[in-house]
């Protein structure tokens, strides 16, 4: 563990500055006196409704019926009490359950009129709970009015604002519409209080679609735009890639987006050209960065993820656009041949203040053949597994390199770092290269990715380098793993062992394991050769994270050797004819 250089001393104090400068302009702003700004604080006409993306799941209500509450992978009994008076079992579900967005599950029921008493039940029950919520916690603080989880509520509030206020009493629609008034009010100002990252965004998205979707809102439009442009053009990078490098949150952050967008249109309101561009961008990343699975690869905080959330939003984007082999501002590489897609990371960790979440995966990839993944990262397991969290984030969880038994990424403790960020940050690699390379004329179509990183060079003097070729048929990759000084030679004090990990997908398994390779088996029955030139392999115990389930028991070739100062390992994998 590191104590923070002089320059992340510097960024750091100079966060903190920004922080309370930010404050200090959302306590002056959220002041009584200026409150006026923002316009009228009751929200009691609605001139359009967003469009719910997420998928709705209606068993809720029957976990309800039953006196459970589950949210962000744990469940809480409640019997016959509100699920506002117990104890929370997590903080992750005590954000689910104050960002509301479990209306879409009772939203889905209130539809079905196949039992009309049913729907009638949990429209009734969504408006109660939202009821409770207003007059428990409508002028409240703490954990339910951080600007991510308040932006959250007011999305859901606003997207659901017919199932809350169609059906009920005058009392109930009153004091909705007056608490929804008094949520945009109060985010207004304390949206600047976010962190860096996803929940800014969110907290600005939903001031945008609250300003657009209320009547009397309109003058505030203009700034609270220019503000939310500012954060997408920040945070979206050129090649459309999110900030913090984790590919969830580019499903998660266009959820919002794409129904944003539609409100632009229904106000016949030009989109904001920051906010076209981005979903574009975002589009392209996330088709770069899904698997022959239709999943995403598993990279930074990625874990289990919808299937259908990522068809949702991939519907809105062009099936037949070019992928890019690298995207150089986010850090990932593709190579693709016939059926066969490897993606490798190829970046550094993002900056620190937004790391908390980010694995120490430098050079690692994943393989997938047709439909059928086959080397995989460990992944991020779920909210209600977060014990296994800092065994996910080390390099020895993701199919690449590990030097000494050390991730390639130093971890960095400081409590308010760790505050800004939502964990313990990683630092380094500092510098990441990637080089791809295409024969198309003398090799016959073969696509090659050449990277280095410099995570072992302070520790070490080594630099990591691994190239990984795919031939024009997809059925060969030839791949080398080097570890070298960055010029000259070098004869450390001692030979420094090393373990090359290829983790294998829980449904793949390996047979014919020898010193020299290994036969794949893939879950459809097709069958690979692993085979290695310059150390030895044994196939050991893995753990993947990323599972539905939870963690999985799986399985890796690990390639065992020592290295004196430089050594090169060659290996391949072959499809079987």
């Amino acid at each position: 563990m590191l104590r923070l250089s002089i320059s992340e001393r510097m960024r750091l104090a100079a966060l903190g500055a920004d922080q309370r400068r930010r404050t200090a302009v959302a306590r002056t702003l959220g002041s009584r006196l200026l409150r006026w700004r923002y316009g009228s604080p009751v929200a009691d006409r609605l001139l359009i409704v967003p469009q719910e993306l997420r998928n709705a799941d209606p068993s809720l209500w029957h976990e309800i019926e039953a006196g459970q509450f589950g949210l962000a992978g744990t469940i809480a009994h409640i019997d016959d009490a509100s699920p506002f008076d117990i104890a929370p079992p997590s903080e992750s579900w005590a954000r689910a359950l104050h960002g509301f967005g479990w209306l879409r599950h009772l939203a889905a029921v209130s539809r079905d009129r196949s039992d009309e008493a049913q729907a009638a039940a949990a429209a009734e029950l969504a408006r109660r709970l939202a009821v409770e919520w207003a007059l428990r916690h409508g002028n409240g603080s703490g954990l339910a009015w951080e600007p991510g989880v308040a932006g959250r509520r007011l999305i859901s509030w606003l997207t659901h604002a017919d199932l809350l206020l169609d059906g009920g009493d005058h009392k109930t629609y009153d004091a909705l519409t007056e608490n929804l008034g008094r949520q945009l009010v109060r985010l207004s100002s304390g949206w600047r209080n976010a962190p860096s990252g996803q929940s800014r965004l969110v907290a600005l998205t939903a001031l945008v679609l609250a300003d657009l979707c209320i009547a009397g809102h309109d003058r505030q439009l203009e700034g609270v735009v220019r503000a939310f442009s500012e954060e997408v053009e920040r945070q979206i990078l050129p090649d459309g890639g999110h900030v913090g490098r984790n590919p969830a949150v580019l499903v998660e952050l266009m959820l919002d987006f794409l129904p944003l967008r539609q409100c632009f249109a229904a106000r016949d309101r030009p989109v904001p050209p920051g906010l076209a561009s981005a979903l574009a961008g975002m589009l392209r990343m996330l088709r770069m960065l899904r698997l022959g699975d239709g999943r995403l690869a598993r990279f930074n905080g990625m874990g289990v993820a919808s299937p259908a959330a990522l068809a949702t939003v991939l519907a809105y984007g062009d099936a037949e656009i070019t992928l890019p082999a690298h995207a150089p501002a986010t850090g990932y590489a593709r190579l693709e041949r016939n059926g066969l897609v490897v993606i490798a990371d190829v970046g550094p960790p993002p900056p620190l203040e937004i790391a908390g979440e980010a694995h120490a995966g430098a050079l690692s990839f994943e393989v997938s053949s047709g439909a059928q993944l086959m080397l995989v990262n460990g992944g991020a397991p779920g909210a209600s597994d977060l014990d296994w969290r800092a065994a996910s984030r080390a390099t020895a969880s993701h199919s690449t390199l590990v030097l000494d038994e050390k991730s390639s990424s130093r971890l960095v403790r400081h409590e308010r770092l760790e505050a800004l960020a939502g964990g313990a940050v990683i630092r380094g690699p500092d510098h990441v290269t990637a080089r791809i390379t295409e024969d198309t004329v003398d090799n016959g179509g073969t696509i090659a990715l050449e990277a280095a990183h410099d995570g072992y060079l302070e520790r070490y003097g080594l630099l990591h380098r691994r190239r990984i070729a795919v031939s024009a048929d997809g059925r060969l990759i030839e791949g080398s793993d080097r570890l070298a000084p960055p010029r000259g030679a070098l004869r450390l004090k001692r030979d420094i062992p090393f373990a090359i990990h290829f983790h294998l997908h829980p449904d793949v398994r390996c047979t014919d394991a020898t010193p020299g390779g290994a036969t794949i088996v893939l879950a459809d029955g097709a069958t690979w050769r692993f085979a290695v030139d310059g150390a030895s392999t044994t196939v050991e115990e893995s753990i993947h994270f990323a599972d539905s389930s939870g963690p999985r028991r799986s399985v890796q070739i690990v390639v065992r050797g020592a290295t004196p100062g430089e050594t090169e390992v060659r290996w391949r994998l072959e499809a079987a004819l």
